[in-house]
């Protein structure tokens, strides 16, 4: 890579973001099977007023969202469509404080990683993906 071409440059920079966020929903999910179990997640789901049975398609969707990040399946559909799950989980910890490490989690962290699938949206699928997105430029 040349390091006075910013395109490449910044196409990497995107690539770690996307695989980043990849692994970070991938471990999302893990915690929610190896951890909390499944039947414990709807369980939580339940006493904070979701249906329990979401717990299942929520897991679903963040180990599959994660494994279509981490190797770019249409990783810009994939973290528009994360965004909810994502934006869920921050209104669950809104109560508890700003940081995550807060008693029962803050809500900083849920916020950041939905801000950042919004970025990855906006900017693309950067290098090395499997299966390219269609280009978006939004209107401003």
């Amino acid at each position: 890579m040349n390091p006075t071409d910013t395109h490449g440059a910044q196409s990497y920079g995107v690539t770690l973001l996307r695989v980043s966020l990849g692994v970070m929903w991938i471990a999302h999910a893990l915690l929610k099977l190896f951890v909390f179990t499944l039947p414990g997640t709807a369980l939580f789901f339940a006493s904070v007023g979701f249906p329990g049975f979401l717990a299942y398609p929520v897991f679903a969707a963040e180990l599959l969202g994660g494994l279509a990040l981490v190797f770019g399946v249409y990783a810009r559909q994939v973290s528009l469509g994360l965004v909810p799950v994502m934006a869920a989980a921050a209104s669950v910890h809104l109560s508890n404080g700003w940081v995550f490490t807060s008693p029962n989690g803050g809500w900083e962290y849920p916020v950041f990683l939905t801000v950042a699938s919004i970025a990855l949206w906006l900017m693309g699928d950067g290098a090395m993906a499997v299966r390219r997105s269609r280009r978006f430029v939004p209107a401003l």
